[in-house]
């Protein structure tokens, strides 16, 4: 017994003396447990925007919180239309356009597409839930389809603006619709294309850079929201193209940073500001890259300069190719006249270009479309309107050539007052009422200020003499 009881007093004295021994000589080691729980971004720069996007939109479980903020901001559009005649029981006949639209503030301004609301005379508006309200319409711009309408409230749900440069090819965003009152709809796609032209809106001043997605879009959900996974408003869902009128996997929206833009000028102004750089311009192709000696197929190319506009007084020629606008680059037309379009007659901007094979920058004081950099307002525009033609200042060419002050009529709208005097475009106005003029403002003003008739004097470039026209105003 005794010898055992020795064994065992012996095997546990062993044991400690080499516990105690290793850990002498063994150096404690730090032991660290890796676990696959998803990153936490804490104390967050939110001018590190490309971290946190990049992140968020590789993430689709994400697109739940990005369609939960988004959904109570969409809202069902509808614009009731009447038409001038008479139906069969004698009453006027009604028409109806529906469409979605996007709270962009908490006191309810409503950003969606021009053709939703376009002819248009009540406008009602249901939000995602059932609430409806009557809108006026603030403005609309028919060269990008976009519109501006209010509703009366305070704290409505709104969505903040994303920066539509930074979206990349490939990257998730959700199409946000309320169509035909059937509450927020809810679709997924990547981003397929970037400053895409459709060619299907009218008129010189229009802009298409659409963003292409393959997010499905069908008819009612026109002026809904393009959003990122971070639930940032980045389009206004606005076209598909289709052969069967349905959605087939092409849908196209207007970029946000292009819709700030159009909709504070419809806010402050009624109206867009267009700021004009003064060229005329084409797509680079091959050959043109060849001549030129350019090593890409890139950029646009400048076929004509407009005399003492903000281009010419920049010193760019026909011949140049443009690359860059404020450091963006412009691969592509639409992309150029996107950029363009985002600013107002005189704002400056830096534009770079190619010519002779050498790089070169410029900055271009944009101007207005009568060649000067004054802001125009909806009142003056629609005066102009109402008399039916378009004027433009003339240029120090202009009246050097003609030794003549005044303003040139450039066109001439058909059934208006302006053409039942037979004035043709091109016309020079040198005088209102027997008194000399100088530029298009003061002609506007002129008129507000007039009662009775209005005579206007001035000469043709290309005829000889004087001539004169009289209109009456109210």
């Amino acid at each position: 017994m005794k010898h055992y009881l020795a064994i065992i007093l012996s095997s546990i004295l062993s044991a400690l003396l080499a516990i105690a021994a290793y850990r002498y000589f063994e150096k404690p080691r730090e032991v660290v447990i890796r676990e696959t729980v998803p990153a936490q971004y804490t104390n967050f720069d939110p001018m590190e925007v490309s971290k946190q996007r990049a992140f968020l939109s590789s993430s689709p479980t994400n697109f739940i919180a990005a369609a939960e903020s988004v959904k109570p901001a969409v809202v069902n559009i509808k614009s009731i239309q009447e038409s001038g005649g008479l139906d069969l029981w004698g009453g006027s006949s009604l028409g109806s356009s529906s469409g979605s639209g996007v709270i962009i503030s908490a006191d309810g301004y409503i950003v969606t597409n021009n053709h939703v609301i376009e002819d248009g005379g009540e406008i009602g508006v249901t939000l995602n839930d059932k609430r409806e309200f009557k809108a006026e319409l603030v403005g609309a711009d028919p060269s990008t389809d976009l519109a501006l309408i209010r509703i009366k409230g305070e704290g409505l749900p709104f969505l903040e603006f994303g920066n539509s440069d930074s979206l990349r090819i490939g990257e998730w965003v959700l199409a946000v619709g309320n169509p035909f009152n059937l509450e927020s709809t809810v679709t997924a796609g990547i981003v397929s294309a970037k400053g895409r032209s459709i060619d299907i809106l009218e008129g010189q001043d229009r802009i298409e850079s659409f963003i292409q997605t393959d997010a499905a879009v069908n008819p009612g959900n026109s002026g809904g929201a393009l959003v990122n996974t971070n639930g940032e408003l980045v389009g206004i869902n606005t076209a598909i193209i289709t052969r069967s009128g349905r959605y087939e996997g092409y849908s196209f929206a207007v970029p946000t940073n292009l819709v700030r833009k159009v909709i504070r000028d419809l806010r402050d102004y009624g109206i867009v500001q267009r700021g004009i750089l003064g060229v005329f311009i084409d797509e680079m192709n091959s050959e043109r890259a060849r001549e030129l000696g350019l090593k890409v197929v890139e950029g646009v190319y400048i076929t004509r300069v407009t005399p003492e506009s903000g281009a010419d007084d920049a010193g760019l020629k026909r011949g140049d190719v443009i690359i860059g606008i404020n450091g963006v680059k412009t691969k592509t037309l639409p992309e150029m006249q996107e950029q363009v379009g985002r600013y107002r007659p005189g704002n400056t901007i830096a534009v770079e270009y190619y010519r002779n094979g050498k790089k070169h920058t410029a900055k271009v004081v944009l101007k207005n479309k009568a060649n000067g950099t004054s802001l125009v307002t909806e009142k003056n525009e629609n005066i102009l309107i109402d008399l039916g033609f378009e004027l433009r200042d003339l240029t120090r060419e202009e009246k050097r050539r003609l030794g003549v002050d005044g303003v040139k009529v450039v066109s001439i709208y058909r059934g208006s007052l302006i053409e039942r005097t037979n004035m043709d475009p091109g016309f020079i106005i040198t005088k209102m009422d027997n008194r000399a003029l100088s530029s298009v403002d003061e002609l506007v003003s002129r008129i507000k200020s007039a009662k009775g008739k209005v005579m206007l004097e001035g000469v043709y470039e290309d005829f000889a003499g004087e001539y004169y026209y009289a209109f009456p105003v109210d």
